[in-house]
């Protein structure tokens, strides 16, 4: 019997948890909605829902205990600024979970997790790369490094 047990073991151990966790609840607050199995979305919930009521209550202090538990502060800075303001008025339940039906491999129930208010996906932009300016000395140089290869090429072709 698992009396005075608290939380879902999902099969690994204590780090692994704690990073599976991390995980999820950064991907939830960067992108919106992800598909996970039940057991795990109903693991993170609860702690996300007191994630986002204590950056609501707490506002700018809370960022170094929302960093210390997610390890990631562009997650903490969304919770703060985007997050956390959309749901000023809701005194609680800020994810939805919909469940979506079995996995195909192994059967795991399927869901959908959420938030109830919409919350866009961040957008990941790579910066462009600059253009390197080059040298004409450089350009003479490289141009003059080719022509000695294609020569020494020539010449041993018609050694054969």
């Amino acid at each position: 019997m698992r009396k005075r047990i608290f939380g879902r073991r999902l099969k690994r151990d204590r780090n692994q948890r704690k990073a599976l966790f991390r995980s999820l609840m950064g991907s939830l607050v960067l992108y919106g909605k992800i598909k996970t199995t039940e057991a795990k979305a109903k693991s993170i919930k609860g702690e996300l829902e007191k994630m986002v009521t204590l950056a609501k209550n707490k506002g700018e202090d809370a960022r170094n205990l929302l960093v210390s538990r997610l390890a990631n502060e562009r997650v903490a800075e969304r919770i703060i600024s985007e997050i956390a303001p959309k749901f000023a008025t809701r005194p609680g339940g800020y994810i939805r979970i919909v469940k979506m039906g079995p996995r195909l491999k192994d059967g795991a129930r399927m869901v959908l997790m959420s938030w109830v208010e919409e919350v866009l996906p961040i957008s990941f932009r790579v910066p462009k790369r600059k253009n390197l300016k080059l040298n004409t000395e450089n350009i003479k140089q490289k141009t003059e490094n080719s022509k000695k290869i294609k020569t020494r090429q020539k010449a041993k072709s018609s050694k054969k």
